[in-house]
């Protein structure tokens, strides 16, 4: 009977499986359909527009060449009218000439012949007609025709560009580490006329083939010339990114590669203000100490404070809503918020900046069980380093409330690495990578990051992946974990 439940449970599971990855394939062919036709009318749209810019620019070419016609034309025509208008006037004065030469030669008398006025100056005049009668420009226009027998070959052999083809990513020489993603891919065959590849991704919690109906756009980069890209400075915020690529000739971009789903591993939380003192203002990952909160809490000191640190037993404080309580969460000189998300297991890392102006401040993990006055580091139930920028500024490591002074120099950002499983916590100068200190023991509770701090605020960040140096400085530590500089192996 339980056998074939547990059968039938499969089934079931599996069929609901198949039923998604089917309605999530229905809906790419949906997709798929509705683009096709906004993609067929949007390339019917811009050959229209590619073919009227030809129209326009055959057009421009045409008035510009009939001007041309015209202008020669009229300039032709000028000097011809020109040239007429002086064989007019030439024939008119040789008529007039003609006819005053013709009245003296009928005159017999060579005594009345020698009277006649002008006699001289008609015969030099009439030597003066010697025009040529030869047109000075040529009617001919046919310079000015244009052969366009190449161009209309050039316009018949026009046809539709090739488009590339899409790549093909190569899942296993793809990287994500250090919060960033290397992408590699290949071209199914040489293609020389490919001039760049468009990356385009995309972060998910969806683990299976990219969804049409996913919540995330694309982000894309564009102009890459190689055939890998790194992609630096992620927050990991999700846990897999999708990636597509695709290649770009001079005119037209192919089809986009099969998305790739690559998971990416990192601690995400948020600082939880229902667990903060109500003398910290919390926004997400920031907290900042605020003097004007909190007035009407009474102040306990010293003793009562400590008193009363062991009041919740760790059974109560890790169930139901009172684990994380209200605004009263702490107290007193508690001035403490913790992370939302509790570690159970695995590797995890993240990073936290002080303002230059904050005086005091903690960073570290405890169990849920911290008491409403309690500080980290003061419990056997916390770690945490604390930084005093007080007179002088002092680096130290706190646990069951004892303290080792750390001859290291403050940094602009702690990094914080814990190892649940492994019973590792180490803290880092997050720019260096420098170890600063590290605690072992072994965690027999769900981790809570928590953070103290006075006079002054801190930014955490989040979604960020152990580093390869903080890794490999790991490996090297735990060679040595037989080391005695460790407070959890002073006596309590």
């Amino acid at each position: 009977m339980d056998e074939q439940r547990e059968t039938l449970q499969r089934i079931v599971s599996t069929l609901a499986n198949k039923n998604d990855e089917i309605h999530n394939f229905i809906d790419i062919l949906n997709y798929t359909i509705k683009n096709v036709q906004v993609n067929s009318s949007s390339a019917i749209s811009e050959l229209d527009e590619e073919f009227d810019r030809l129209y326009s620019v055959l057009y421009e070419m045409s008035g510009t060449m009939a001007n041309t016609i015209r202008q020669e034309a009229a300039q032709k025509i000028q000097a011809l009218q020109d040239q007429l208008s002086q064989c007019r006037n030439a024939l008119e004065s040789s008529e007039e000439l003609l006819e005053l030469a013709t009245q003296s030669l009928d005159i017999k008398d060579p005594v009345e012949f020698l009277k006649v006025e002008n006699i001289e100056q008609i015969v030099t005049v009439a030597s003066a007609f010697r025009l040529s009668l030869k047109p000075e420009v040529s009617d001919s226009m046919t310079h000015l025709m244009v052969d366009f027998s190449m161009e209309r070959h050039m316009l018949q052999a026009i046809k539709f560009l090739p488009v590339p083809r899409a790549p093909e990513i190569d899942v296993a020489a793809c990287v994500v580490a250090d919060n960033c993603i290397t992408v590699s891919w290949r071209m199914p065959e040489e293609d020389s006329r490919i001039d760049h590849f468009v990356l385009e991704y995309r972060k998910t919690n969806f683990g299976g083939f990219p969804r049409v109906k996913d919540e995330q756009h694309w982000e894309v980069i564009d102009n890459i010339k190689a055939t890998e890209y790194t992609i630096p400075g992620l927050k990991f915020d999700k846990k897999y990114v999708n990636v597509r690529v695709k290649a770009c000739n001079k005119a037209v971009a192919g089809e986009y590669s099969d998305p790739a789903t690559l998971e990416t591993k990192a601690f995400v939380f948020s600082l939880d203000s229902t667990s903060s003192h109500l003398n910290l203002k919390v926004e997400d990952t920031y907290v900042e100490w605020d003097s004007s909160g909190g007035k009407g809490q009474l102040k306990i000191k010293g003793k009562e404070n400590k008193s009363r640190s062991g009041a919740l037993s760790p059974k109560r404080a890790s169930v139901g809503p009172s684990a994380r309580g209200g605004r009263d969460r702490f107290i007193g000189e508690s001035y403490t918020v913790l992370g939302d998300t509790a570690i159970e297991s695995g590797q995890h890392y993240w990073e936290v900046k002080a303002q230059k102006d904050c005086k005091s401040y903690s960073v570290g993990v405890t169990y849920r069980n911290l008491g409403k006055f309690d500080q980290l580091g003061k419990t056997s139930s916390s770690w945490c380093i604390h930084i005093n920028n007080w007179l002088q500024t002092i680096l130290s490591a706190k646990h069951n409330n004892k303290t080792k002074t750390l001859d290291i120099s403050v940094p602009d950002r702690v990094g914080v690495y814990c190892d649940f499983d492994g019973g590792q916590l180490s803290f880092y100068n997050a720019n260096s990578k420098e170890l600063l200190y590290t605690f072992r023991t072994k965690f027999t509770q769900p981790l809570l990051p928590g953070f103290m701090t006075w006079c002054g605020g801190l930014t955490v960040s989040t979604g960020l992946q152990v580093p390869s140096a903080i890794s490999m400085v790991q490996k090297s530590e735990n060679r040595l974990s037989g080391s005695t500089n460790s407070l959890n192996n002073i006596a309590y």
